[in-house]
């Protein structure tokens, strides 16, 4: 994903301890430490709940573990309560569609950036398919998404319209979302901590779609998501992985309105993403 060893272990870690959190793990049981003498006796592992069932001397947190030194290209996402138990059957249409709308409630409430939360005149949490192969992440809402509260509805989502279309897609086949759930003032590029504080929105909308494709549409999507520092157009027209999901990244619709060249730069992306799909691919 990217050729700096340190990113790469920092964006896996951010992931695995990401997955622990989504599958209801907040601690980490480990066998008692040893005191040495290059344990300080004062030393104590941080005090915080802790898991049903485990005695308190085997247990550390996940804030005791001590992680390599590595820059953060982003912050790590805050982490709220665990989503109360889906009344369906897991993995059904009605469970993701269940635990999508506990997510919103909770994206709706949200209030984690003062400036994006006191200016928004609601939240655009998503749209599409509970059950999509595809997902479809932009940069954040501009003014019509502030107003319909819907992902990609202005002219770059006219244009996303048409090239779904031309993909041989429908639009209510794809599930679509941004970095951030909120516009941010004048439409600028959303902060380091304001993408930090969504990403766990993020992250929640990508476990319970379990998409089997991810396209990042944009420098802001695709950084954020692979936790890269290389511009679009060094990540295009390659493969990353993001969990089980296989990601490709593009330039964003937006993009292409300043500059219609780059359209033919996106159709070859969008026949490569086809082609690793097992889709029919236009001519």
């Amino acid at each position: 994903m990217t050729d700096d060893p340190s990113l790469s272990i920092d964006r896996a870690l951010r992931q695995e301890l990401e997955g622990w959190r989504r599958a209801g793990l907040s601690h980490l049981p480990m066998p008692p430490r040893k005191r040495t003498a290059t344990t300080p006796a004062s030393a104590k592992p941080v005090a915080m709940r802790t898991p049903t069932g485990a005695s308190s001397a085997s247990r550390t947190t996940l804030k005791s573990v001590t992680a390599p030194a590595v820059s953060m290209t982003h912050a790590l996402p805050v982490v709220s309560e665990p989503l109360p138990p889906s009344p369906h059957s897991a993995g059904s249409r009605e469970d993701r569609e269940w635990r999508l709308n506990q997510l919103r409630q909770r994206v709706a409430a949200c209030t984690r950036c003062q400036e994006l939360a006191s200016a928004r005149t609601q939240t655009v949490f998503g749209v599409g398919n509970p059950e999509a192969r595809f997902l479809f992440i932009g940069e954040a809402p501009g003014a019509d998404e502030d107003a319909q509260g819907e992902p990609f509805v202005g002219a770059a989502g006219k244009l996303l319209d048409k090239i779904i279309v031309a993909c041989g897609m429908k639009r209510e086949d794809i599930y679509i979302c941004n970095i951030l759930r909120c516009r941010p003032p004048g439409n600028r590029k959303p902060l380091p901590e304001e993408a930090g504080n969504c990403r766990e929105w993020l992250d929640g909308q990508i476990a319970v779609i379990d998409p089997d494709f991810i396209v990042c549409w944009g420098a802001t999507a695709a950084q954020n998501l692979l936790g890269s520092e290389e511009s679009i157009g060094r990540l295009r027209g390659r493969s990353f992985q993001h969990g089980r999901a296989n990601v490709l990244c593009t330039y964003h619709p937006s993009y292409l309105l300043r500059n219609p060249a780059a359209k033919k730069d996106v159709w070859e992306d969008m026949k490569l993403f086809l082609k690793q799909a097992g889709l029919p691919v236009p001519a």
